[in-house]
């Protein structure tokens, strides 16, 4: 089963919900997946021993002087302008590839070469008997979807996987949840949050993807966000009223579940929640 936890915005608390509920079930058969890859930071709780990494590149093109007769077709596929036919030389703008390959489709003298590029690194290790995998996209890099797919490619469907996704509507979020079993939107009673989860939840029911919420301190908003999941017929699995002391040790790093014995009750129970609507009861 693959869990995606993912949020309209920052900071409403998803790695949070994602980190407590991967450690309340760390005796199950667990994975977390951390997809934030150009902010990762499950890490900083969970504090695995990382045991090993690879580095992930991206094919981008390269030409062959010798071949290229400068027809300019490679150059007039490029939505993106990382080719550039001058009448005597051909430029190649690497960083500006978005990878889709139409380049080495259209040259009809087979002058563009396989060239790659490096984007990031994917690290994986372990808390326990909990599984950690998290990619790191590399410090300029726009194209975070290959690194986020890559990372993605350790789910194993024998494990519980918990992807922690980033956050907004975009196309890493999109590579993150798809294939997702289930989607858990963590959002905050506010106007802000009220509007993102609006666009995430257009972005979840795309991908024809079960989902429920989790409504982070609950208790100092309005109830805007209550109305809407009722009127768009959308569970609410969890309330999470604001503490104090929540945030003091969220502050300095250490797992929830942990401390308060109360929250290790409710991740089980929003775990009960997710498997229900997920498979049936």
């Amino acid at each position: 089963m693959i869990v995606s936890v993912a949020s309209g915005k920052g900071g409403t608390g998803k790695t949070t919900i994602a980190v407590n509920l991967a450690m309340a079930l760390s005796g199950e058969n667990i994975q977390v997946l951390d997809c934030d890859v150009e902010e990762p930071n499950a890490h900083l709780f969970l504090r695995p021993e990382m045991v090993g990494e690879r580095a992930v590149f991206m094919e981008v093109p390269e030409i062959d002087e010798d071949k290229c007769t400068h027809c300019g077709k490679c150059q007039d596929i490029c939505q993106f302008n990382a080719i550039g036919i001058l009448p005597n030389v051909a430029l190649t703008f690497r960083e500006l590839c978005h990878g889709c390959g139409g380049c080495f489709m259209v040259c009809p003298e087979e002058a563009v070469l396989s060239g790659r590029r490096t984007i990031g690194v994917v690290e994986w290790g372990h808390r326990g008997s909990v599984q950690f995998v998290h990619g790191r996209l590399r410090v300029g890099e726009a194209m975070a979807p290959p690194l986020i797919r890559e990372v993605r490619r350790y789910a194993l469907r024998e494990k519980l996987s918990i992807v922690d996704a980033p956050p907004g509507t975009s196309c890493p979020v999109i590579a993150a949840v798809r294939g997702s079993d289930y989607v858990l939107l963590v959002t905050e009673p506010t106007p802000f949050g009220l509007n993102d989860l609006k666009l995430a939840v257009g972005a979840v029911r795309t991908l024809n993807i079960p989902m429920g919420l989790v409504i982070n301190r609950c208790d100092m908003g309005d109830g805007k966000v209550g109305e809407y999941a009722l009127k768009e017929n959308i569970p609410v699995l969890l309330e999470v009223p604001f503490d104090r002391r929540v945030a003091e040790t969220y502050a300095r790093g250490q797992i929830l579940v942990d401390v308060f014995p109360q929250w290790r009750e409710m991740m089980l129970r929003l775990f009960g929640e997710i498997q229900s609507r997920a498979h049936g009861p």
